[in-house]
């Protein structure tokens, strides 16, 4: 029998940790509509600072820059982190195959100020021997990557160690090659933690600050350094407008996400009734 007490209180937990979450964002999307120029202070109701938007030139080239990267680290995460998860569950015994898993989520519990010393360390010594790279898009892409491929591993080796390898088994023993295996059968089956890795991995490397401030250089600035460095100087308003958009384009990407990897496991599993019919 339920306990109306105990539902009460859990019901007030959950509406506090969601106020707690999502209630500065909600302040922050109210607050780029202020009329005033004081972040704290409403005086009315007004799109100006979406005007002042456009004439921000740092603001937009850093916009752009860091979509840029969180396109490209996404991207990149992904693929690495596929190859690394099938290593790890699909091969159990290979030479350092302990070490290779260490080091790959080694990422997940190093400081991230530990990691963009290093990798600076690293990229200074390089390009004195060798001439490059000189810090910028590329070198925060590394980072970014290095970062994004242990997350987007955790992610896409938990659907592996999901699957049935029966399925992988199946297509060898009907004479498929171990590629066609696995770019017609393991591919497919984990489309939607390719989807939910990539989206994580990108929203991780819109908004990194610690990794970009070591590895940017002149000309190279992300918008979460653009806005730290104005925050510390008074926050613009212009700072809610161009939050409240990424917040808009996140929000709409993840919906999308959401209603695609929904249709896609409903499919899956409509799908695999038919084929249980048909065997039985």
């Amino acid at each position: 029998m339920n306990n109306p007490t105990g539902v009460m209180v859990g019901r007030v937990w959950l509406a506090a940790g969601f106020a707690f979450l999502y209630l500065p964002i909600v302040t922050l999307v109210v607050l780029s509509f202020n009329e005033s120029p004081l972040v704290t202070t409403w005086t009315g109701f007004s799109f100006k600072w979406y005007g002042e938007l456009v004439k921000d030139r740092p603001i937009i080239e850093g916009f752009v820059l860091s979509l840029k990267i969180a396109v490209m680290t996404a991207t990149s995460s992904v693929i690495l982190g596929t190859f690394a998860a099938v290593a790890i569950t699909r091969y159990k015994r290979f030479p350092g195959r302990t070490l290779f898993n260490g080091m790959v989520n080694s990422p997940l519990v190093m400081p991230e100020v530990i990691i963009g010393l290093s990798l600076l360390l690293m990229l200074v010594s390089v390009q004195r021997a060798f001439g490059y790279p000189e810090r910028g898009m590329m070198t925060i892409w590394v980072g970014h990557t290095l970062l994004g491929m242990a997350y987007a591993t955790v992610v896409i080796t938990s659907r592996l160690q999901e699957m049935n390898p029966q399925l992988e088994e199946a297509a060898l023993d009907l004479g498929a090659k171990p590629w066609q295996v696995f770019f017609l059968i393991t591919l497919p089956l984990i489309s939607q933690a390719l989807v939910a890795a990539w989206l994580l991995t990108f929203t991780l490397s819109l908004d990194d600050v610690v990794l970009s401030a070591f590895l940017s250089g002149p000309g190279s600035t992300t918008l979460p350094i653009t806005i730290f460095s104005r925050a510390r100087l008074g926050l613009n308003p212009t700072v809610n407008a161009v939050a409240t958009l990424t917040v808009l384009v996140v929000s709409v990407g993840v919906v999308f996400a959401s209603l695609w990897i929904a249709r896609a496991e409903k499919r899956r599993a409509s799908e695999m009734a038919v084929a249980f019919r048909i065997t039985s």
